[in-house]
């Protein structure tokens, strides 16, 4: 065999096994959720690349698929390559999902990367995830209205475990952490059975545009034994106008004369 036709081959078996490795890992899936409540419409650079257009608070993206490895991401106005006013690495995991959250008013806007569990849920409940992403607002309970606190002491981005519950319709608050005080109300808050769901409290106690935000996973096949948490029962509170629905996401900020803010990103479970 000539030396031209060894190589070919040795550089076309170590191409293969590269390949093979490839598919082993699986890929990645990432979507973007705009919870900086004071920037405006974005496009998300995956790489140099536009990988999501236009994205506006409080909207989302639905998942995009990456091969698992290292990716720069850029935030940059809609229509536009500068300024960048976001620059993230990433490290993506195969078979692994990925919420990437613009978070904070735009002067201070940073990333929050959080992986998702999308593991079917065991017939009847709903798997929960809370996240603290209202920058001026303090820790906070989430409770059941007359019943039990479910979640405590949630502090500016932090995010809880996804919980299994009783699928239903609840009457959930938000209180401040350790107090009776409601900062939000969530009548009528409907937890479809079988579904996955991320509970979003975002926007701005100072300017009473502190909401909430309910954002649906796709379930990804996968035992419900992946789920270690101890069901919680929550008692039924009664019939209410059920909060929207909100397939969002998002990464987002910009503006002219905004620092540019270079960060390698810890992912958060």
């Amino acid at each position: 065999m000539s030396k031209f036709a060894l190589s070919f081959l040795t550089a076309a078996i170590a191409t293969l096994l590269l390949f093979a490795t490839t598919l082993a890992q699986g890929q990645a899936n990432v979507r973007v959720f705009h919870a900086s409540p004071d920037a405006p419409a974005v496009d998300i650079l995956v790489d140099g690349n536009a990988a999501f257009s236009n994205l506006a608070f409080p909207n989302a993206t639905d998942y995009a698929a990456l091969d698992a490895g290292s990716y720069n991401i850029q935030v940059v106005p809609t229509g536009a390559t500068e300024p960048v006013v976001i620059e993230a690495d990433l490290d993506l995991k195969g078979d692994t999902s990925y919420t990437v959250m613009a978070v904070n008013t735009l002067d201070s806007i940073e990333p929050l990367v959080l992986t998702d569990n999308r593991a079917q849920p065991a017939a009847g409940k709903t798997h929960v995830r809370i996240v603290h992403a209202s920058s001026d607002a303090p820790a906070v309970d989430v409770a059941v209205k007359d019943g039990p606190v479910l979640f405590s002491n949630l502090a500016f981005k932090d995010a809880t475990d996804f919980t299994p519950v009783d699928a239903g319709t609840y009457d959930l608050e938000i209180r401040v952490a350790g107090t009776e005080d409601v900062a939000l109300s969530l009548d009528g808050t409907t937890l479809p059975d079988g579904a996955i769901v991320t509970v979003v409290a975002r926007g701005l106690l100072a300017d009473e545009t502190l909401n909430a935000s309910i954002v649906t996973y796709p379930v990804m096949a996968a035992p419900a034994a992946d789920h270690a948490e101890t069901p919680k029962t929550m008692p039924k509170t009664g019939e209410g106008t059920t909060l929207a629905l909100w397939l969002l996401v998002a990464l987002s900020t910009i503006g002219a004369g905004v620092t540019l803010r270079r960060a390698t990103v810890s992912v958060r479970s």
